[in-house]
């Protein structure tokens, strides 16, 4: 099991380090999500292989249990919001790092407009202004769940929220002018 204190390693390495087409996708993604480091991608690819080795195996039996199992899995994803709601086994298998980036906290801050670039939202969640049905959040990996998108805001005493919505207030008023 090991020690509490020594947490392992959450991710797998690449196969090849040198692999150019590989490390052009990770730049892509890493700058489309505001990204800290390739760790990051690579956390979210060992969470997909995890699940689509789960999901192979459970297709491959047809037992009670394995039905169980089975609706654990779908349940957890649909529940993260990785999956949709009507999504079936099968689906798992289709699954990319994509998907498990879009549900970061970084990335959903930066959707909802509190923040003008996916690093500045990354930055506002690290230094404490963003917060999730009131309680401060200081981790941009957290995965929000379905049904939390909305939650998401700023931190009651962030003084960066006026100087947002002043800025979110000027560019629909610029907008609506041309």
């Amino acid at each position: 099991m090991g020690h509490p204190r020594k947490a392992r390693k959450k991710y797998d390495t690449p196969p090849h380090p040198w692999n150019a087409e590989r490390i052009k996708t990770e730049n892509k993604l890493m700058s489309k999500y505001g990204l800290k480091n390739k760790k990051e991608i690579w956390k979210a690819d060992t969470l997909v292989r995890k699940y689509s080795r789960e999901a192979r195996y459970l297709l491959g039996f047809s037992q009670d249990q394995v039905k169980v199992e089975t609706e654990e899995l779908l349940g957890h994803l649909k529940r993260t919001g990785i999956l949709d709601e009507n999504a079936h086994l099968e689906n798992i298998l289709d699954l990319t790092v994509e998907d498990i980036l879009r549900r970061r906290l970084q990335t959903i801050v930066f959707q909802k407009g509190l923040a003008r670039t996916a690093k500045e939202a990354r930055m506002f969640v690290v230094h404490g202004h963003i917060a999730l049905n009131g309680k401060k959040l200081n981790s941009p990996s957290y995965v929000v769940k379905r049904g939390e998108e909305e939650a998401v805001g700023f931190y009651h005493s962030s003084p960066v929220a006026k100087q947002i919505e002043e800025h979110n207030k000027a560019a629909t008023e610029a907008g609506e002018n041309q």
